[in-house]
């Protein structure tokens, strides 16, 4: 982990130019930063690396130098702490071979005491180190294989997740190794790149190839050619990335995680767009098509996710439920991987990832493939590995999320689950007026998204007048149950406030014993049909000397009398408050996050795309 950027070409570039691409990827945490570049004019392997931000690797950088041949890493350290030495990429003995990676090598000790053994040296405590000297100890054997066949003869030998980004010093090759960690080549004019996703290399070519488990390919300033293991030669599609380099911007604002929020209303209209008949109450899902016939008769819908994804999927399992009369189970993918889940017939398998690329959700939905279930996704990034791997679903069409702390995908992600519970429902008992106020209701929520928006400058204001408070409840019913759970979450990443999601009804089942002065309460109680029942839970918390900030519909004069402070949101369909309960919980928890001084885009110890276990 976390980040790779590679570059071959024929002119080459400038190490100052290639370093912006590294940029790019700096919203995906990391506690180092390296870089392995051919210089033109000495025709030697540079390696500089350095402990933290990519600031003060610049500062080490030749940034005018130029370079036909490059690979950069950001780290987020799994084997060894963070240190110049720990960061990648890392060489071989010879300094000819340098190597990046995301993932981890299961049996580097093994391989390590092998090369050891043989005279090998190591500098680093990490497992990556141990692929550079593999290569190297290959390239030695008696039939003298080429860089390539020593590759290929390397993968063969490791265990584990990887992403690997391989430079040959001597042949001015590439190679792009790919399983179980996402990695992308970007084609060019007399040039290719490399990245761990499309973000580096945006400015410089939108036309990309994905590569599959178990391939890799290998480029020079002439071309690329993509292999499976053993050498097989692979013909793949080359597919055009929809957004630009701008639509990764700040876009003036101080903070990605900002711009996100003010464009949640954006992400669901993007999620709705051209899928929503509300004359007829309908939703028109063109990835479900070829599916929707055994959907029908679906008996169990099994539904795996991680993180912000699973509260997306807690709120679909209410709609689904309700509104399609389909029985739904919520599981965290890294447990239901390690669990003999039983699959009976009729149930349905569906993944939900923003990145599509999460390792403990594309391990759950390779045991649902093994057990033969229908497999469903809904991710939010083109190409990605499960949407190639699930027999059918749905994008979310979000665009770029940079933020580590994912908010507007988590929007799109209920929107879709709103769009699935429509499209099932009409076609098993939900009528045509229930499904009419429901389409039409979406249709409506982004304009009510932007009205609650509005309220930004007054959060703030509530912010700093709660910044200093070092632990939070957060509680709801029913649909705003999993939005209690997401508020915590955002509030705990980003400013490091211990903060506690609950079921309401589960107070006085153990957290109203914190209750007191100095452990504010953040309520959601909008006018609902469980309304009454989380007023008794602000009273409850009132008596005992606890702050009670409320989310509340708007025009409801009772919460004022009740909570410490309100924050008022359009009213809508029951089933739809989430999508307007969590815009004022992401951005209480991102103006606490400012007032404290956090890195509010890069958290520490988080990723965007976790890819390991």
């Amino acid at each position: 982990m976390c980040g790779i950027f590679g570059y071959v070409g024929e002119k080459g570039r400038t190490v100052g130019e290639l370093l912006e691409g590294l940029k790019r990827l700096e919203y995906r945490g990391y506690d180092s930063a390296g870089v392995a570049f051919k210089d033109a004019a000495s025709g030697n392997v540079r390696l500089i690396k350095r402990k933290g931000r990519i600031a003060g690797l610049e500062e080490k950088l030749p940034l005018e130098a130029v370079s036909p041949l490059a690979i950069f890493h950001t780290r987020w350290a799994t084997h060894g702490v963070p240190s110049d030495k720990n960061a990648h990429p890392h060489a071989d003995c010879a300094g000819r071979i340098f190597v990046a990676h995301n993932g981890i090598v299961e049996n580097y000790r093994d391989i390590r005491e092998k090369l050891l053994a043989k005279g090998h040296k190591f500098l680093s405590e990490t497992d990556t180190e141990v692929v550079p000297h593999l290569i190297e100890e290959l390239m030695r054997g008696k039939s003298r294989p080429s860089f390539e066949e020593a590759v290929d003869r390397a993968l063969s030998m490791i265990k584990g997740s990887y992403a690997f980004l391989i430079l040959d010093g001597e042949t001015q090759k590439l190679v792009a190794a790919r399983n179980s960690s996402p990695l992308l080549v970007g084609v060019g004019k007399g040039e290719y790149f490399v990245g761990s996703d499309p973000s580096p290399m945006l400015p410089l070519t939108r036309d990309v190839v994905y590569l599959n488990d178990g391939e890799y390919a290998v480029l020079d300033a002439k071309g690329y050619q993509i292999f499976s293991t053993h050498r097989k030669k692979v013909n793949k599609e080359v597919h055009t990335i929809e957004w630009d380099a701008e639509a990764a911007s700040k876009s003036g604002f101080p903070h990605f995680m900002l711009k996100e929020i003010f464009e949640e209303p954006d992400a669901v209209e993007n999620a709705i767009r051209g899928r929503l008949i509300p004359s007829e109450g309908l939703s028109r899902l063109g990835g479900l098509e070829r599916v929707a016939n055994k959907l029908r008769n679906v008996k169990r819908i099994v539904i795996a996710a991680c993180g912000t994804a699973y509260y997306a999927a807690l709120v679909g399992e209410y709609m689904l439920e309700e509104y399609a009369g389909i029985p739904v189970e919520v599981e965290y993918a890294s447990e239901l991987r390690y669990r003999k889940a039983v699959f009976d017939e009729g149930t349905v398998f569906m993944a939900v990832s923003q990145s599509g690329e999460t390792a403990d959700t594309l391990a759950a939905l390779a045991e649902a493939k093994r057990k033969g279930l229908l497999t469903l996704g809904v991710v939010n990034v083109v190409g990605s590995t499960i949407a190639r791997e699930t027999d059918a679903g749905v994008y979310n069409h979000a665009g770029p999320e940079i933020a580590v702390a994912s908010t507007k995908a988590f929007v799109s992600q209920i929107s879709v689950l709103a769009l699935l519970a429509l499209f099932l429902g009409r076609r098993r008992e939900m009528s045509l007026v229930t499904g009419k106020r429901i389409a039409q209701e979406l249709a409506a929520i982004p304009a009510k998204m932007r009205e609650t928006l509005k309220r930004s400058d007054e959060i703030k204001k509530l912010a700093k007048k709660y910044a200093r408070f070092e632990d939070f409840l957060y509680i709801g019913r029913k649909y705003n149950f999993p939005i209690a759970l997401e508020g915590a979450l955002k509030l705990k990443e980003i400013s490091y406030i211990h903060a506690e999601g609950y079921a309401a009804g589960e107070m006085k089942h153990g957290p109203i014993a914190l209750i007191e002065r100095e452990f504010p309460t953040v309520a959601i109680v909008p006018s609902d049909s469980v309304y009454e029942k989380v007023c008794s839970n602000i009273e409850e918390t009132k008596a005992r000397g606890g702050k009670v900030i409320a989310i509340a519909t708007s025009g409801d004069k009772k919460i004022a009398s009740l909570a410490d402070d309100v924050i008022y949101i359009p009213k809508t369909l029951e089933m739809l408050t989430p999508l307007l309960s969590v815009i004022p919980l992401h951005l209480f928890a991102y103006h606490i996050a400012v007032a404290r001084g956090r890195d509010v885009d890069r958290p520490r110890n988080l990723a965007k795309s976790v890819t390991v276990e």
